[in-house]
């Protein structure tokens, strides 16, 4: 395997090859419960949310720059007594899965949820996403509830599965 490199995206940089990977899950997945492919105007949202918020997106490259997998978070529930917790979502390449690609880029994001005081991680995984599940339970993350059949997909109705990760931050939480 060639040498990797985390890295923090820029629109500028990554859009183009963000967008793939969404629409790849989106087309040929459950990672996302969506049907129709992003527009590529879609992407300048996305990275002006994530800037507006300070929510890191975190990628990883290749010896050559190119992104083979990436994650972020944002929002968990639009109320202010969420707001230190958010849903984490990374995807990696169809090319590059079973790499350790995703844990790499899940660790740097637990890195990063720390530094801005997030305390609770959540992560919504289609439930037979097995290989999801394990490496969230590799993370310590909990496995809290699953809702059956709140979704429709290839024909089939799907479980959401809820896993969490509690941190040990802020220090002094303000409510309010």
């Amino acid at each position: 395997m060639s040498e990797q490199t985390i890295v923090h995206c820029t629109f500028e940089r990554h859009a183009t090859v963000i967008l793939d990977i969404f629409n790849d899950a989106i087309l040929n997945s459950t990672a996302l419960y969506d049907y129709k492919p992003r527009a590529p105007q879609s992407m300048v949202g996305w990275f002006d949310a994530k800037r507006a918020d300070g929510v890191p997106v975190i990628g990883v490259e290749d010896g050559d720059g190119m992104l083979l997998g990436f994650g972020s978070y944002g929002t968990f529930r639009a109320w202010p007594a969420y707001k230190y917790t958010v849903e984490h979502s990374v995807y990696v390449h169809k090319d590059h899965h079973g790499r350790g690609l995703a844990r790499a880029v899940m660790r740097e994001l637990i890195v990063a949820a720390r530094k801005n005081d997030v305390h609770a991680m959540i992560g919504g995984i289609d439930a037979t996403n097995t290989g999801s599940i394990a490496l969230h339970e590799q993370l310590g993350f909990k496995h809290v509830g699953t809702l059956p059949q709140v979704g429709i997909k290839f024909g089939r109705w799907l479980d959401l599965a809820f896993y969490q990760l509690l941190l040990d931050t802020p220090d002094h939480p303000i409510d309010g």
